[in-house]
Formats: structure tokens, sequence, C-alpha cells
């Protein structure tokens, strides 16, 4: 049953009290007159006057009653629908969302407690882990694709615009070099070419290089000569001489090529820090990078496929981030269940944010409850609250109409004591 039908009921029973005493006085004045007529003619009469009393409070609640004098008393609710909401509002603030009500609830409940034992149970991270999947998923379906590839695009040209590449370049070696840690780079260079020069296929490519240096350059005494060995015997001696220079200079930290690259890297760094043609070239490869097609293209597809990437994983039955998900959850539930210190700190962290943050919402609220209030309409307003007490209200008319009857019988009585026991 609907709250209006029930409303509509409970308005015809109140009714059909009000109609019984009205009947019941009525035939009293056709029936015999004596002391049992008098009684049920001081019942229905005090019956009616409670009826009709409490009618009159509760319609004057929501109503204009016109009656002279006592009218302006009425129609109470719409006339005062303001002041009703600035003490609902002041109500529910003092009430409910004062700072140590709140901390109190945080208290009682001990809400880190609760999920610190909801995560260490394996079907409940699975659960979370199968709703945060539906969750991201239809974010995904959600999102405007062209606003984000417009987003990322405009962040990657902002970002390339913004940066003084060839300042930045220097600041960054600068800092990579330091405490001659760029020696540390050639170290590794020279144990790779050096591994390199120790392989099969690199002394073969370099002895029929030799070889093909002679047949171009020399072809008529390469026919007169063994190619075959002199390219291998050349690529011997070179491997051989450059193994040398290269464990020469590995062993030796001051030796003169090492100063010269110490030399070269300090040079280039200022270049790129000072020089205006670095600058120029860098500002060159900056308005590249800005309308280059490619890179334009490539930001413009890199939603799609992520997008397309994480659409595949989380539709799917072995989903990765479905499983990060849940082993998250597990380990952040076995943490908070073994460490009873991690707990007492999130919950002083959690009642010290309540203190710090309850007193502005419950300020929002409370003005957002008050101007919500005062922006209804008065008739409408007046509506929906007899829409939901109305029904309940409509018990005093009842109550009005029974206990006025029991008053009216009662001094009924009392006036006819002296008679009785006279």
């Amino acid at each position: 049953m609907t709250k209006e039908a029930e409303l509509r009921n409970s308005k015809l029973l109140a009714l059909a009290f009000f109609a019984g005493a009205a009947l019941l006085f009525l035939s009293t004045l056709f029936l015999p007159q004596n002391w049992w007529t008098g009684l049920l003619r001081a019942f229905s009469e005090a019956a009616m006057v409670g009826a009709l009393a409490d009618w009159f409070a509760v319609v004057a609640l929501f109503k204009r009653v016109p009656i002279p004098i006592v009218s302006r008393h009425t129609e109470i609710i719409p006339k005062n629908k303001e002041r009703i909401a600035d003490n609902l509002a002041l109500f529910v603030r003092e009430k409910f969302l004062d700072t140590e009500s709140i901390v109190g609830l945080i208290r009682r409940h001990d809400p880190v407690q609760k999920v610190a034992e909801w995560l260490v149970k394996p079907a409940n991270t699975e659960l979370l882990g199968q709703h945060l999947v539906r969750v991201g998923a239809w974010m995904l379906d959600f999102i405007e694709d062209s606003a984000v590839q417009g987003f990322m695009r405009r962040a990657v040209h902002a970002m390339v615009g913004s940066v003084d590449l060839s300042k930045s370049a220097g600041t960054i070696l600068e800092s990579l070099t330091r405490d001659g840690r760029h020696q540390e780079l050639l170290n590794e260079g020279i144990v790779q070419l050096a591994r390199l020069l120790d392989n099969a296929d690199t002394q073969e490519t370099i002895g029929q290089g030799i070889v093909d240096w002679l047949k171009e350059d020399y072809a008529f005494i390469e026919k007169m000569l063994p190619s075959e060995l002199i390219g291998r015997k050349g690529a011997d001696l070179a491997v051989r001489l450059a193994s040398g220079i290269l464990n020469k200079v590995a062993a030796d930290p001051q030796h003169p090529l090492r100063q010269r690259f110490d030399a070269f890297t300090v040079d280039f760094i200022e270049r790129l820090k000072r020089d205006p043609a670095f600058a120029q070239k860098a500002e060159e490869i900056k308005a590249y990078l800005l309308g280059d097609e490619t890179l334009n293209g490539y930001l413009g597809s890199l939603w799609q496929e992520l997008k397309g990437w994480l659409k595949q994983d989380l539709h799917s039955e072995e989903s990765s981030l479905r499983r990060r998900l849940v082993g998250m959850g597990a380990w952040v539930g076995k943490v908070l269940a073994e460490d009873p210190q991690l707990r007492a700190s999130l919950s002083e962290n959690l009642e010290s944010a309540a203190r710090g943050v309850a007193p502005e919402f419950a300020g929002f609220l409370t003005r957002h409850i008050a101007d919500t209030v005062k922006q209804w309409d008065d008739r409408e307003m007046s509506e929906q609250i007899e829409l939901n007490i109305g029904k309940d209200l409509q018990y005093i008319r009842i109550n009005g109409t029974i206990v006025g009857g029991l008053i009216g019988v009662t001094l009924y009585l009392l006036s006819q004591a002296p008679a009785l026991f006279g």
C-alpha cells in the first residue's frame, strides 16, 4: 500500500470515529431521557469536542483553517518553513555531526580492525577484486576517448614545450658524470668492446673486410698473394693491437685516453648548457616533435591501445589486474591483522582526520540541509511532511475522540455524584 493510500485510510478511520460519536449524540435526542441517556450524551458530546479539537490541531499544522481570530495561528509548517529548515539543520549538526560524536563512532566500531578482519578472508579479497574489476571496466566504457586523447596530447605538448632540452641534457649529464662516474661507463664500454673483439664472428668479419679491401683497391696484387691468409693474419694483428690498447686503458686510471675522455665530457656538457648552436638545435628538435605526425598519431593511438589491453585483461577469467588487486588486498589485511601498532596508528590518524574534517563537513551539510528545505515549495513541503507523518497524526484525532468521550463520562459522573450518593 502506498503512503497516499495509508494516509487516506487513516483519515477515513478518524472521520468514522467522529461520525460514530455524532450518531450516538443524535440518537440520544430521541431516546427516553434518563440517567443512562445522559451518560451517553455526555460521552458523545465530549468525544465530538475532542475529535474536532484534535482535527483542528492536525489540520492547522499543514493548512489554513478559515476561523476568525485563530486562523493566523494555522498553516504553521508552511509559514515557518525557513525556521524549520534552520532548526532541522542545527539539530542534525549538534546531535549527529559534532566532532566528538563522529570520533566516538570511530572508537566504538574500530573500522581499521573490521577492515583487517574482512580482508584476511580470501573470499572477501576475491570479491573485492571482482567488484574493482567491474568498476574499472565500467569506467573504461564511460570515459570519452577523444577527451582522453586530447588531454594526453596537450599534456605531452606542454611538457615538451616547457623543457629546455639543451640545458636539461647538460644538467643530467653533469649529474651522471659527477665524481668520475662516467669513467665507469667507459670501463663497461671497454669490457664490451673486448668481448666483441674476442668473438670469432667479429674476427672473421675483420678478416673478410681486409680481403675485400685488397680486392677493391689492389686487385692485381691480391691475385698474386694469399689474400685469405693475409685477411686472417691481419684480423689477428688488428685484434691484438686493439686489445692491447684497451687493456692499457683499463689498467691505468691516468691513461691519456681517459684524460681526453674527461676533457671531452666536460666540454660537451658546457656546450650543451651554453652554446647557442646546441640551444637552437634543441628548439628545432622540440618543434619537430610537436609537429611530427608520427608522434601525434602515436599519442592519439596510445590511449586506444592501452584501453584495449585493459578491457581485454579485465574481461579475462585470468585477469592479471584482478590477481594483483586480490593479492594486494590480502597483503594489506595480513599486515593489519598482524601489526597492532599499525592498527592503532591508523585509528589515531583516522580520529585526527575526523577532528579536522568534521567541523567543515558538518557546516557544509548543515548549510545544504537548510538551503535545500528553504528552496522547497511551501505547499509541496507541507504535503510531503503530511504524507510521511500524517498517518500517525490521524491517531491523535482517534485518541482525542476516545479520550474526550471518557472525560465527558467522568465529568457527568462527578456531576451526578450528589444525586447518586445523597
